[in-house]
């Protein structure tokens, strides 16, 4: 039996665990072997003879060449009719689900054909292209252009991006990035990428912009007493950090703001 890991792309790593590959010679005296669940959903490719994954005591349906283990609640057995010869990629519980539409209560488990997953054409053309390669490295490559195609596509990056503008508006801009994105990290680069394409600015520029919003109807309306209140109220560390956040923007202090006969036109708009 030979079993072996190797770790994905740095691009990938919060999604993916590993790859593994399996191969194991047949041998007639070999025995069905028990899967115990462990919090990962994995996606095979099997090269070698037909594996068996029993669904009771005796009864077993063969496993797809090319499929997704969802999440497991239960063991079962399987068991090789030949040679054994496996790629495969482990995901992280919540890694999957950034690749498919799918809800993924669907796959729990079941043994899904990668085609129903992804585009047709798409899954027949990595299925013979893992198929076809000459060695692990070649497979690794061939599953992280996919993966990493998939992770950049534009429905996923947009729906990101409106779910962050949302979160913004709605905490006033005070919620930092890494807690809007939770388990999304992975995709902090590729967020900031099309913030700048489709508004212009960074995430972590935009939430400034909001919270400055926030802070210049407060300050016009007097519905605090102090600049520390007010810079309490909005999340901001202390009274420094708003009044730096301040000055970034607008170019003065927020008393010097209040007085300033240039800002009179401003002043209207946030009242």
């Amino acid at each position: 039996m030979d079993y072996q890991t190797y770790k994905p792309h740095p691009d990938l790593e919060s999604l993916v665990k590993y790859y593994w590959t399996l191969k194991v010679p047949f041998d007639p005296k070999n025995q069905k072997q028990k899967i115990i669940p462990d919090g990962c959903i994995e996606m095979t490719f099997n090269f070698g003879d037909k594996i068996k994954r029993y669904i009771s005591e005796s009864e077993y349906i063969f496993n797809p060449s090319a499929m997704v283990m969802g999440q497991r609640t239960k063991s079962y057995f399987i068991e090789p009719v030949g040679n054994v010869d496996t790629f495969a990629i482990c995901f992280y519980p919540y890694g999957f689900a950034n690749f498919v539409n799918t809800p993924l209560e669907n796959l729990v488990d079941q043994e899904t054909p990668i085609k129903y997953l992804f585009n047709e054409i798409q899954a027949n053309d990595l299925e013979q292209s893992i198929i076809t390669a000459s060695n692990t490295k070649e497979r690794i490559d061939i599953i992280e252009t996919f993966l990493l195609s998939k992770l950049n596509e534009e429905t996923t990056i947009e729906n990101i991006v409106k779910n962050t503008v949302d979160s913004l508006i709605s905490t006033n801009g005070s919620t930092p990035i890494n807690i809007i994105l939770k388990d999304e990290l992975s995709k902090r680069r590729q967020l900031e990428r099309h913030f700048k394409k489709q508004i212009g600015i960074s995430p972590k520029q935009l939430g400034k912009v909001i919270r400055l919003q926030s802070t210049l109807q407060m300050l016009l309306n007097k519905k605090s007493e102090t600049l520390t209140e007010i810079a309490y109220e909005n999340e901001y560390f202390d009274q420094n950090h708003f009044i730096k956040d301040f000055k970034e923007f607008i170019g003065i202090t927020p008393k010097e703001f209040l007085d300033n006969e240039n800002m009179v036109l401003s002043s209207l708009f946030y009242k």
